[in-house]
């Protein structure tokens, strides 16, 4: 695609600074149309209407960035009448002209061939040698019938697979992690005791997880139990401190309400930790024997009432 070039001097020449900004949007917009349309900087009349006014034509055709029919430049062709011409279209070289632009698509046509044509004779030659080495040379008379095309190292027989274990050693495990593990494939938790810069927090173990597992199981909440040596001191503090009963309501309080079945058991750890041990009711509070406050208060009380009584006597 053909470009409309201007000079980059060209926004304080005499001339653009005489025509004004409006002019210069429409001289801007019409040189664009010629080279696109390859019109070799003729404006047709129509497209000048189309992106501007008359007054404005006017305006680039008195400062001398267009001409009309009947001009009498030497350096520019004739346009037909009502159309016009970019002043000084190719000075310069700075457009091409409709067979200059046609030569240079062609010759950019043959180049491109070329480099093609170059490709794929490369790419031709590199899968001949490749596939001689792999298959041997076909011509070859005395192959068996039943010779595989493919050679012992092609085929991946030379040498052990990178997933045959080496003599004496045990196979590999499985790398990739199941979606969801069942409360009876746990792991452990963490070890017996877990020692920080601080403080030694010592563990009891699974079983006193282990009756929340049981008991999440019971109400159908099937959860994985993948936790961090963090987390699994979390949980074993909020079963200490609430109860397992405690801990399996508020899960299946969650459980409903969620938008999706949760899968994993984090995703009441953060509910857990906040529930409280439950309040249990031991009785009326026993009442606290009178202090010597209110003894005294009772008998300055008793006196004052006798000595109303003696004065009504």
């Amino acid at each position: 695609m053909p470009w409309f070039k201007i000079d980059d001097a060209s926004h304080s020449h005499p001339k653009f600074m005489a025509a004004g900004n409006a002019a210069l949007g429409l001289w801007l917009r019409c040189g664009a149309y010629s080279a696109q349309h390859l019109t070799e900087g003729i404006v047709p009349g129509a497209i000048a209407t189309l992106y501007g006014t008359e007054p404005q034509a006017r305006k680039l055709v008195k400062v001398g960035l267009w001409h009309p029919a009947g001009h009498d430049c030497p350096r520019c062709p004739q346009p037909n009448p009502g159309d016009f011409v970019v002043h000084d279209f190719f000075e310069g070289g700075r457009n091409v002209t409709r067979t200059q632009h046609e030569a240079n698509k062609k010759g950019a046509a043959e180049r491109a061939a070329k480099s093609r044509a170059s490709r794929k004779g490369s790419r031709s030659a590199d899968e001949s040698s490749s596939n001689r080495e792999r298959f041997g040379d076909e011509n070859y008379p005395n192959r068996p019938r039943k010779d595989p095309l493919f050679s012992d190292g092609i085929a991946g027989q030379e040498g052990l697979s990178h997933r045959t274990p080496a003599e004496g050693a045990a196979p590999a495990h499985a790398t990739s992690m199941p979606y969801q593990v069942l409360p009876t494939e746990v792991p452990p938790p963490p070890p017996p005791s877990e020692t920080s810069s601080t403080t030694t927090v010592e563990v009891s173990g699974r079983g006193e997880v282990q009756p929340l597992i049981e008991a999440m199981e019971a109400r159908g909440m099937r959860v994985a139990w993948s936790f961090s040596a963090a987390e699994w001191l979390e949980l074993r503090d909020a079963v200490r401190r609430a109860g397992a009963p405690a801990l399996v309501d508020h899960a299946a309080r969650a459980w409903q309400a969620a938008k999706s079945q949760p899968y994993s058991a984090k995703y009441f750890l953060r509910g857990w930790t906040g529930v409280q041990a439950p309040t249990t009711f031991t009785g009326p509070r026993p009442v606290a024997p009178p202090s010597a406050a209110s003894n005294y208060v009772a008998q300055m009380a008793a006196i004052a009432e006798e000595l109303r009584e003696g004065e009504t006597a």
